[in-house]
């Protein structure tokens, strides 16, 4: 009775110095700091931070410096006489320019203005010339303006800045989806890891009554059938042992890889002993899923973007004018400090326009396409809008339902700990057969590992909340931003 009534060796004895003992919240801190997929998620994040930079930094004046020092050309060219006709002559000279050009767009209408400054040198090395020259243009202002065409920049202040706030919830869901994924491998290695210990605890166990039921044969207290029972008993205990530490094996690995470990360490899960106590209310879930998270946002940058679609489609198709329009200075000369003195006005000015005077029905398909895109796009926009609430609905039902079976797993977990041990009593007293042993034993092995899958799907269903709604129930805020 001492014998059978002892816990397993595995489950007794003190962690080897080779083995880490780590429990759910280790686990899924492990994994939002050293995961692959944290990095990647971290990644894909920064990479996200940078583009939008990249936008913000289209708004802002740019300063650039061109030049070319130099260009030597020695070489026969084409040349149009006064009298129309084309000979070739030598050349040989060698030009330097340098250009310093502030520009800035102009976002609400699209255009483009610069303040230009530049000068120009050419040196002329024929031999009855061999002289040197200065062109300059102190400053000029440029203006390029789209007129009844499609404003690119005005729609990328809209849509990018939704872009980046749904790239940080997207980041915080999928930390929450990494906590998810951790907590299933978490429960997969631990529901391994009881299997083991229920195994070798019913091989010691069924070794110790096979050697029982032996020495009963022996005396003649017993039929050979059931110590035939016990010994077929015995071998499929050994067989499922086999297998369960094949499972831990299997399992354990998968974990190490989804955490990034690659040391040779054992790993010893301890299962959480507490559950969480607060109330979710559907209202307050609803509420916060629509202000935190990402698909939500998505939302808004779907329809926006079929906006844009129509609105690029009537620019891109219609009346379209560009106006160009310059104004500066100029002057050129034999030296170089006289290239400035007293410079000469410039002047220029460009209206192009474009208007279709046939094409087909080209412009009607494309804003038609256009149109029909952006009906669809709300469509599915308000169906999605309708399952995502429901998610949300069903969710927090299903978290509640969860809790509550847990105190019944817990306690069908003690009943049938405490109904193998009193069946084990009369068993070995004689007073039952080995069938209500072996029935006892089976329902025991059940209800522990219903109790572990109970607490798998409970801190599934948790997490899942957590990234439905980017909200902690217990602390009652928000979950956290990544750092900008």
């Amino acid at each position: 009775m001492l014998i059978l009534s002892q816990p397993s060796l595995a489950a007794t004895e003190e962690s080897s110095p080779n083995t880490k003992i780590l429990t759910l919240d280790a686990v899924i801190q492990l994994a939002k700091e050293q995961s692959p997929k944290y990095r990647y998620a971290s990644v894909l994040f920064e990479n996200r931070q940078w583009q939008y930079k990249t936008y913000r930094s289209n708004f802002l004046p740019q300063l650039n410096l061109s030049g070319v020092l130099p260009e030597y050309n020695k070489t026969i060219e084409p040349r149009l006489t006064d009298k129309g006709s084309l000979i070739f002559i030598n050349t040989h000279n060698a030009s330097s320019s340098m250009q310093l050009s502030l520009g800035q767009e102009i976002w609400p209408t699209g255009g483009y203005i610069s303040i230009n400054s530049q000068m120009k040198r050419i040196d002329d090395f024929q031999a009855d010339l061999n002289r040197t020259r200065y062109s300059s243009v102190p400053a000029t202002i440029t203006l390029t303006q789209p007129i009844f065409g499609f404003n690119n920049r005005s729609w990328d202040r809209k849509v990018s800045p939704l872009r980046y706030e749904e790239a940080k919830r997207d980041y915080r869901e999928e930390m929450e989806e990494i906590a998810k994924e951790a907590t299933s491998h978490f429960f997969n290695l631990l529901l391994s890891q009881i299997g083991y210990q229920i195994a070798e605890k019913n091989v010691a166990n069924n070794d110790t009554l096979y050697r029982i039921a032996a020495k009963k044969f022996a005396d003649g207290k017993i039929p050979e059938n059931e110590l035939l029972q016990m010994e077929l008993t015995l071998l499929n205990s050994v067989q499922n042992l086999d297998q369960a530490t094949l499972d831990v094996e299997a399992n354990t690995l998968r974990l190490k890889v989804f955490l990034g470990v690659t040391d040779n360490y054992l790993i010893e899960l301890v299962p959480p002993s507490e559950i969480p106590q607060f109330e979710v209310d559907e209202q307050l879930a609803l509420e916060q899923a629509h202000k935190n998270r990402q698909r939500v946002i998505s939302f808004k940058r779907e329809l926006l973007e079929a906006e844009m679609r129509m609105a690029r489609a009537k620019g891109e198709t219609g009346f379209n004018a560009n106006l160009f329009a310059s104004f500066g200075l100029t002057q050129q000369a034999v030296e170089f400090q006289e290239a400035y003195l007293d410079p000469s006005q410039q002047q220029r000015i460009r209206l192009g326009f474009t208007v279709p005077v046939m094409d087909w029905g080209r412009t009607d398909a494309i804003i038609g396409t256009a149109k029909a895109n952006q009906t669809l796009v709300k469509a599915n926009v308000e169906l999605q809008k309708i399952n995502f609430d429901q998610e949300i609905y069903l969710n927090v039902k299903r978290f509640r339902v969860l809790r509550k079976q847990m105190s019944g797993a817990k306690r069908a977990d003690e009943i049938a700990e405490r109904r193998y041990l009193v069946t084990l009593d009369r068993y070995l007293e004689g007073k039952i057969g080995l069938l209500d042993l072996n029935v006892a034993t089976e329902e025991r092995d059940k209800a522990s590992r219903s109790y572990i899958s109970s607490l798998r799907n409970f801190w599934l269903a948790y997490y899942t909340l957590r990234s439905l709604t980017l909200y902690d129930f217990e602390t009652n805020q928000p979950l956290g931003l990544p750092a900008s």
